[in-house]
């Protein structure tokens, strides 16, 4: 084991690999792309929940763990059960950054095959970069190994996509309001006026009453479509239909306070969405011209 007081305190790593991004540019940005097989700790995304929404990379790296440092019940225990039985398993919840770091750190300085598994893609309200500077800091290389976030799974069980010609032409992810989110941090109103936005609330099941109270008070439509889809993707997944005026009635009837997405918008129920140029006429114009433009020309001989 390291000594821990030899190494720098998390925080102070962390300013100083922000100092770092702000003066030059990593060069593995230039030489690795998602997917690639890298040196160092990867920060895997499980998924939302089905362990077969998993990626290939993250099935290859969590087979050759022997640490699996993971996010607890937000990962399905399913999973952990199928590719990670032959690992050291510790659940990060409630372990701060000074014990995680070192832990990981040790490990990977010990030859050990370290994976940090968070739950989605660890890009989304994952708190992985912090994670990754203050290893880094220290000498230890580390990558992302994007996974599915719960908004792609939520928008498969609701059988629609998130963007829909005329309808929704911009995704936003965001979260309402809280102890990390003051008010004038929340955009969620603004995103909602737009009205050509499909907003996707991470984080904020426990806050659906407030986030709609808040919304009829700025007048935005009351029928407006909401789902909010709890466990996206798990065994025991439950969809909730409804819209700014009655979905908090019904999500607090259901009971759920936590583990949900909310999703906000017409692109909900994908209804009256216009057919797309890519397979209509802009798509067959390329092929239509290039047909006069051969039709134009002399045959070949074979002579």
């Amino acid at each position: 084991m390291s000594d821990d007081n030899a190494h720098d305190d998390p925080q102070d790593a962390i300013d100083s690999q922000g100092e770092r991004r702000r003066e030059e540019l990593d060069d593995r940005i230039f030489e690795h792309s998602a997917g690639d097989e890298q040196e160092g700790i990867p920060f895997v995304g499980a998924g939302p929940g089905n362990p077969r929404l998993l990626t290939v990379a993250g099935k290859e790296l969590l087979e050759e763990a022997d640490l699996v440092v993971h996010a607890g019940s937000l990962v399905n225990s399913e999973l952990l059960d199928e590719y990670c039985a032959h690992a050291e398993l510790v659940n990060s919840v409630g372990k701060d950054l000074e014990e995680l770091i070192p832990l990981m750190r040790d490990a990977y300085d010990n030859g050990d095959n370290v994976v940090r598994l968070h739950s989605g893609d660890p890009a989304i309200y994952g708190a992985a970069l912090e994670q990754m500077d203050a290893l880094e800091h220290e000498g230890v290389p580390t990558h992302f190994v994007p996974g599915v976030t719960s908004a792609f799974a939520a928008s498969a069980t609701l059988r629609t996509q998130l963007t829909l010609n005329e309808v929704s032409n911009h995704v936003a992810f965001t979260r309402p309001q809280g102890k990390t989110l003051t008010a004038e941090e929340d955009h969620i109103s603004e995103f909602v006026e737009m009205g050509d936005v499909t907003t996707c609330i991470y984080l904020g099941t426990h806050a659906v009453r407030d986030t709609m109270d808040r919304l009829l008070e700025a007048d935005h439509d009351p029928e407006t479509p909401v789902a909010v889809i709890y466990h996206a993707s798990w065994p025991d997944e439950d969809v909730i239909i409804g819209d700014i005026g009655t979905i908090a009635d019904k999500v607090e009837e259901a009971g759920y306070r936590a583990s949900a997405l909310v999703v906000i918008g017409d692109a909900v129920t994908g209804a009256g969405y216009e057919r797309s140029f890519l397979y209509g006429d802009w798509a067959n114009r390329g092929a239509s011209e290039n047909a006069d433009e051969n039709a134009s020309k002399p045959e070949a001989s074979d002579d």
